[in-house]
């Protein structure tokens, strides 16, 4: 249940790929170990099928404590992939979809 879509502020500009391999090896393997947890996975995709939603909406599509689902999404927004704006007394959370088309391009670079 999206109790309140297009909540979030307008997305970020999509970050350039670096040039410098070792640089662009770096930015990988932080983004990797953002999701290199199942249930990060599943609120990244969750959040790239929505315009936004807020905690109670994640909790309401997995099995996991609202607790534990903050702390994936600390993870998430400490790494650029995900975006919390306060509404009220919630934060309202969206997938950077900037960070996500770099993460995908840092790994077809491979």
């Amino acid at each position: 249940m999206n109790r309140n879509p297009a909540c979030c502020p307008p997305a970020e500009p999509t970050p350039p790929v670096p040039a410098d391999e070792a640089e662009a090896d770096a930015h990988l393997a932080r983004l990797a170990k953002a999701i290199a947890h199942p249930a990060r996975v599943a609120i990244l995709r969750l959040l790239v099928r929505r315009e936004g939603c807020i905690v109670g909406d994640l909790v309401d599509e997995l099995p996991l404590a609202q607790s534990t689902i903050s702390q994936h999404l600390k993870q998430l927004k400490e790494a650029g992939l995900v975006r919390g704006e306060v509404d009220g007394p919630r934060t309202c959370y969206c997938v950077e979809p900037g960070t996500v088309s770099l993460l995908k391009a840092l790994v077809a670079g491979l």
